[in-house]
């Protein structure tokens, strides 16, 4: 079953798309007291599997039932069909908001092993289901049943084992010639249930304070950007009522978030060089707190904060209750795109540096090194230009290409234009995959005469379509 959740096909779902995009039917529901064969006819009416139920007055689910269910609980063992259907559902639904994102519902199906997932609206009422045909188009890759074994893993060792055998399956689908985004999607979904495997371990370990907390991902990891080569940037946000109370919080969250990142450091996660990890007290912070960590870069804007809001603002929650995560990105967002001086600062830092083109030769390569780094010349002329439009426009995506399609929706550049940046950060990303499978090179690194003449103008492209979307930049930000 957990194959099915990496299958690839050129009309999936992407990672960025919200669930809302997704209830394409009136929902289906009933309440505690109707029957199981009122449920069944309400199923076969509207010609669905699955039937919510839910409390009358609020909306709010209560629990799942599918026509499997109604077989095996009551038709299979003779039970009365007529019996109230909250004698046979399935309590305890798993459900996500309408604004969830693609991403997140794969999560949470591998997670839980789910085939339904229940949404909600902003009041926590039921306003439909997504099932796994909805996310997922074909059939067409098969893997190791990975999902299964991240969950069994119960020690250190044994997730440290599984995490070696991800790596090895997300080094295979680069062989194999996967495309760059699902090889992304697929390393975001098993990395994602490594970390809270990770945190579900040291929950054991440690006695949590009874407050509101979230395990926040950034840099990479939190774009759905990671590669085969790649460190761990995290941090924990938690509810403080006021800064007393957040300086003890921290000290009862310390232990557990560095028991966090000792575990994925054993799982081939390194320890961040910079320190970006949950179990330092400088990114263990309450909600207020964070957001006057983020006021603070916004007004100085000394090189040192453009360099944290590169990491910082490229956040997602992960565990624990991700709604402090959404206060934050929210608010965020808000007060960025009243700054627009700062904004201002983002660009210029942005365009301190251009897609490695030249004149006579076709790349300009480093002098000390002879290579391209197709990560800093390369994919992050388009990260960081993505970021700089998200925080100016309101968009709450993450992904880089999601940043661009959103901003290019909103500011009406041409469909082709948007597609075309978007192929073109593809292509370089491949590239780093590929480069990242030879053993004994550096990772993002890359001599020009390795490549093949259709090799040197898909990049050479690329990096012109770099170029063009710093020109926006440019334009935009008068620079």
């Amino acid at each position: 079953m957990a194959a099915e959740l990496f299958e690839e096909d050129v009309d999936e779902p992407r990672l960025s798309g919200c669930l809302g995009g997704f209830l394409r039917r009136n929902p289906v529901h009933v309440g505690p007291d109707s029957s199981v064969r009122e449920a069944l006819g309400r199923m076969c009416a509207a010609r669905v599997g699955t039937v919510v139920v839910v409390d009358p007055a609020s909306l709010r689910p209560l629990g799942i039932l599918t026509q499997r269910d109604a077989i095996e609980r009551v038709a299979l063992v003779a039970g009365d069909l007529d019996e109230p259907v909250a004698g046979v559902m399935t309590g305890g639904v798993i459900s996500l908001p309408l604004s969830a994102s693609v991403h997140q519902a794969r999560l949470a199906m591998a997670r839980y092993d789910l085939r339904h997932l229940v949404v909600l609206d902003g009041a926590g009422r039921f306003v439909g289901v997504v099932s796994r045909g909805d996310l997922y188009a074909t059939r067409r890759l098969e893997t190791e049943d990975l999902v299964e074994a991240i969950q069994a893993a119960t020690d250190a060792p044994g997730l440290a084992r599984v995490a070696g055998r991800v790596r090895e399956a997300a080094g295979a689908l680069v062989d194999e010639g996967a495309g760059a985004e699902h090889v992304s999607e697929w390393i975001a979904i098993l990395n994602d249930l490594i970390v809270l495997a990770a945190i579900d371990i040291a929950e054991t370990e440690f006695e949590l304070p009874l407050v509101r907390w979230c395990w926040l991902t950034f840099g990479s990891e939190g774009r759905l950007e990671q590669t085969l080569d790649t460190d761990q940037d995290n941090g924990l946000i938690f509810a403080s009522e006021s800064e007393q109370e957040a300086e003890g919080l921290r000290v009862r969250f310390l232990p557990f978030a560095r028991r966090v990142n000792e575990l994925l450091d054993e799982c081939g996660f390194p320890l961040c060089k910079g320190g970006v990890m949950a179990g330092n007290p400088k990114w263990c912070l309450s909600l207020g707190e964070w957001r006057g960590q983020f006021v603070e870069w916004m007004r100085s804007a000394s090189p040192d904060d453009l360099l944290n809001a590169t990491i910082f603002f490229d956040f997602r929650p992960l565990a624990g209750e991700g709604a402090l995560a959404v206060d934050l990105k929210d608010w965020l967002l808000s007060t960025a795109a009243d700054n627009p001086l700062f904004l201002r600062f983002m660009a210029g830092n942005a365009l301190r540096s251009g897609p490695p083109l030249g004149r006579i030769r076709d790349f300009v390569v480093d002098r000390e090194t002879g290579f391209l780094d197709l990560k800093r010349d390369g994919t992050r002329p388009f990260v960081d230009a993505a970021r700089i439009y998200a925080l100016a426009l309101g968009i709450g995506e993450t992904s880089t290409a999601g940043r661009l399609r959103a901003a290019g929706a909103m500011l009406r550049w041409a469909p082709r234009e948007t597609d075309a940046l978007v192929e073109a950060l593809n292509v370089i990303q491949q590239m780093r995959l590929r480069r990242q499978r030879v053993p004994g090179t550096p990772p993002n690194l890359l001599a020009p005469d390795d490549l093949n003449e259709l090799e040197r103008s898909f990049l050479k492209e690329s990096f012109r379509q770099a170029r063009k979307l710093q020109q926006k930049l440019q334009i935009r930000y008068q620079l």
